[in-house]
């Protein structure tokens, strides 16, 4: 449990997470930066390339618990070294938190609500991890070693909409092109600049050239009339009716901006920041086919050492070794013996198993908490963003609760049929989502869509839904270190206790994302090697 964690004025917790993409919102990338150097915390993937190791496994042994991205990177980089690796899988399948729904996929949450993905053929969801910033170099480098062809995810789109429900005003409550927001709200925000500026105001920071330029930089920034410095509209934020060929409708009508007291009052601005955030730019990437083929990539390299449905019940240290103690689907139980165990199973997790560990480590497995996360897919008979808004991709920012963000797809342009993701929320608004049925989940989902779009319930098919505090093998999306846990228990974490080295995103400052836990198994590995060398 957090102690003290602080509130915003609307009563959201606010997280580091949070806090970050505030300073991103208010003051862009260079705010965050500032911020996150100034907290102790990096800020991109750290590392392009696994550590070498050099000198000879020496015949050591190595149990890696868990087949997540982190467990398979062990496996994959200690067996290039010579490490005879073998990985217990909680799962049927490999991949961890890297999971992709298409027909066929099946899963029971802890409520016992069960479902059979039946998404038509090619069609599908990632409800894990689903975009790839370009720094993730780590990340970055698996997909090009294995072959995993991507594609561009669009993380943000100027023709999509934004629907906020809680401000006020004649905007309120109406979908708005996020583009025709952006275009009023710098522009009236500049011609105001721009006036004060032009007056002299500004004299005692700006000499009279500089101010000159400046005023013509913001006369860009809004588009602005040079003559009187006023903002009447721009066409970058759309046309009442197209320009098109011959005389009707010629050169088209534009688009009458909204006042800037309708913009202020829409809260639609909230969604605005000159400089996408670090870790969600603009365009982004994504694996062409699903998220789970940087998962097969791994598992084609190091399927064969992998004990898939094998759930692990102890772990046994001695001077000289570990045991683990698991149990097959089938309920049948075992042991399995090695020099070394790498552990990626979250911690969240990892509390309930039987763990010889040392009482500094095992209080410091308290130290932290899991995010409550859901996601669903809804699978659409016709791509009507595509055909009658001329949307394609990006998000559909909102205020409604338990939804957090409607997302269309990146993949599949022009196609008849898509998947978009009908809600993408996390702490409490999610645990209350997650208590509904699949159906129930569905129903919420596609009510909240029709409110932005007329098309939504007639054209919809067929739900995946997906909670992450409900998946047995995970019990959080994604680990959420407060202050104190960040300085007291994470760093006992980050080394190994006896003969046994936590790995996974939960062990980085890359929290949720895949280069997290690929770059956290990096590093263990690499104390490992050097350990054995030394012995």
């Amino acid at each position: 449990m957090e102690q003290q964690r602080s509130v915003t004025a609307d009563g959201e917790v606010l997280t580091r997470r949070r806090f970050f993409e505030g300073l991103a919102a208010f003051g862009g990338v260079s705010l965050v930066m500032a911020g996150m150097d100034a907290l102790g915390f990096g800020f991109s993937s750290a590392q392009a390339a696994p550590p070498s190791l050099t000198g000879g496994a020496k015949g050591t042994k190595v149990v890696i618990l868990g087949a997540g991205l982190a467990g398979m990177t062990a496996a994959y980089e200690l067996t290039k070294a010579g490490y005879a690796c073998q990985i217990l899988e909680a799962r049927a399948f490999a991949g961890g938190r890297c999971q992709t729904a298409r027909k066929g996929f099946q899963h029971t949450d802890l409520i016992g609500h069960s479902q059979t993905c039946d998404f038509d053929d090619g069609l599908y969801i990632n409800h894990g991890p689903w975009r790839i910033p370009y720094h993730h170099r780590s990340t970055l480098h698996y997909t090009k070693l294995f072959g995993v062809p991507l594609e561009s995810f669009v993380n943000d789109n100027d023709a999509a909409y934004v629907y906020f429900e809680k401000g006020s005003g004649p905007l309120a409550g109406k979908p708005i092109r996020k583009g025709q927001i952006a275009a009023d709200a710098r522009g009236h925000a500049a011609e105001l600049i721009a006036k004060v500026a032009s007056k002299g105001d500004l004299d005692a920071a700006l000499s009279p050239a500089d101010r000159d330029k400046f005023v013509a930089y913001m006369i860009n920034e809004g588009r602005l009339s040079p003559k009187d410095l006023a903002y009447t509209g721009t066409d970058g934020r759309g046309f009442a009716v197209h320009p098109g060929a011959g005389v009707d409708p010629g050169p088209g009508k534009p688009s009458v901006p909204y006042s800037f007291k309708d913009v202020l009052d829409s809260n639609a601005w909230r969604v605005l920041s000159s400089v996408a955030g670090y870790e969600q730019q603009r365009t982004m990437l994504q694996p062409i086919g699903g998220m789970d083929q940087i998962a097969k990539g791994f598992e084609k390299q190091v399927g064969s050492m992998i004990r898939y449905s094998t759930s692990v019940e102890k772990v046994k240290q001695s001077p000289t070794g570990v045991t683990v103690s698991f149990r097959d689907a089938a309920g049948k139980v075992g042991e399995i013996q090695a020099d070394y165990c790498v552990c990626t199973i979250p911690i969240s997790v990892l509390k309930n198993i039987d763990l010889d560990v040392s009482a500094p480590f095992k209080a410091a497995m308290s130290g932290v908490s899991y995010a409550p996360v859901n996601k669903i897919g809804l699978q659409m008979k016709r791509r009507f963003w595509e055909e009658d808004h001329f949307i394609y991709g990006g998000h559909i920012y909102n205020d409604m609760p338990g939804i957090g963000t409607i997302t269309l797809p990146s993949t599949g342009w022009q196609g008849q049929k898509g998947v978009l993701l009908g809600y993408y929320a996390f702490g409490g608004e999610a645990v209350k989502v997650s208590m509904k049925t699949p159906a129930e989940r569905a129903a919420f989902a596609v009510a909240a869509g029709q409110k932005v779009f007329p098309e939504y319930a007639d054209s919809f098919e067929t739900a995946f839904s997906f909670s992450w505090h409900l998946a047995k093998e995970n019990l959080g999306g994604w680990a959420e270190w407060n202050e104190a846990g960040r300085r007291d228990a994470y760093p006992v974490l980050c080394q190994p206790d006896g003969r046994l080295y936590l790995a996974g995103e939960h062990l980085s400052y890359l929290g949720g994302w895949q280069a997290g836990a690929i770059e956290s198994a990096w590093q263990q590995i690499g104390k490992l090697h050097a350990r054995v060398q030394q012995a």
